[in-house]
């Protein structure tokens, strides 16, 4: 055994075993019983999740995920094993990489067991999330922390937060949208996954934070921790690297659930406006997911795209996240020799 391996974590949310109606609710309720997902108390959570939208949700997205299943299951799942075995192939054997789901399979605990019985000296926590939000890396570092925990032996943790603002993760997209513009776009679109309002005054950022449409402002020490702050600075980034212009693009925030305010503008919403001013074709851009699933598949791909259509659009054409392309492989293993070293 050589003691001077270092694990790799690739934290990734999770999704269903199978597109399965019972499948689904399984993973909805244990995703929305999450307290950093479904911040209220936890009876309210309870009445809320298992009561109500568990139940009621779960025929629906189990519709949803069998249009996107192939024979080897899940997107996001296959996306994932695919970039642990590369990166595996370019670490070497100084290092041991797994997948670990915040929620379902494989489960991170396993993950953890495996460098566990290893005896490892370090374990990187490595999130497939670029931005740094409460309900997405918050809650799988903290999954992960609990867990290593309880070891007798708790060896050296390094976490990497947020790489957002990355020079090679804004190359990385800015080269696959220049791929795109092989054809002439009205409008340029980015659009990152929304949480309520109320996860984002959690972050305290100075107290300057507007609920309403406006972008925030640059990034600054007050609002470097906050997720809306980071996703507006992602964009601009990738879009002043490809040289969109200004006055044709827009960031937008999707997947809203319930009734409380979610962060704005909303990309359904948005993409409405747009079409009614006559807009026909749109690029649509989505740096907060780094593989491809049901939120850029089905909900861009199609939703967006039939609703676009519906009022006067003629085509949302969406980049393809990240996935297992060479150049991903590349950044994540610069991220991990640099935290190695």
């Amino acid at each position: 055994m050589n003691q001077t391996k270092t694990g790799v974590l690739l934290m990734q949310l999770g999704t269903p075993d199978s597109a399965s109606t019972k499948d689904v609710r399984k993973y909805l309720r244990e995703f929305l019983m999450d307290p950093r997902v479904i911040d209220v108390p936890y009876l309210l959570r309870q009445i809320l999740v298992n009561g109500i939208i568990a139940n009621f949700r779960a025929p629906k997205s189990a519709k949803l995920y069998k249009e996107i299943w192939s024979e080897k299951g899940s997107p996001l799942l296959i996306h994932g094993k695919e970039v642990s075995k590369l990166l595996q192939n370019q670490l070497g054997e100084n290092f041991v990489v797994e997948l670990g789901m915040r929620y379902q399979n494989p489960p991170m605990k396993d993950a953890l067991e495996r460098f566990r019985k290893l005896k490892l000296e370090k374990i990187i926590l490595l999130p497939l999330f670029p931005q740094f939000a409460s309900s997405s890396t918050g809650s799988a570092m903290q999954k992960a922390m609990e867990i290593i925990s309880k070891w007798e032996i708790i060896p050296s943790v390094n976490a990497i937060s947020s790489y957002y603002d990355h020079t090679d993760y804004i190359k990385l997209w800015a080269n696959k949208g220049t791929a795109m513009l092989t054809e002439n776009f009205d409008a340029f679109m980015f659009t990152f996954h929304g949480v309520p309002w109320r996860h984002i005054r959690k972050t305290e950022c100075g107290g300057n934070c507007q609920e309403g449409p406006k972008e925030c402002a640059l990034i600054n020490a007050e609002n470097h921790v906050c997720y809306r702050a980071q996703c507006f600075a992602n964009a601009r980034a990738v879009r002043d690297a490809i040289g969109l212009p200004k006055e044709k693009t827009v960031i937008t925030f999707q997947s809203r659930l319930g009734r409380d305010p979610w962060l704005t503008p909303y990309t359904d919403e948005t993409l409405i406006k747009l079409a009614k001013e006559g807009k026909k074709k749109i690029l649509v851009f989505s740096p907060s997911f780094t593989a491809d699933c049901l939120e850029t598949i089905h909900e861009v791909g199609v939703e967006y795209n039939e609703l676009f259509q519906h009022n006067g659009g003629e085509s949302v054409t969406l980049v393809p996240s990240m996935n297992s392309d060479s150049g991903w492989i590349d950044f994540l293993k610069m991220q991990v020799i640099q935290q190695a070293n």
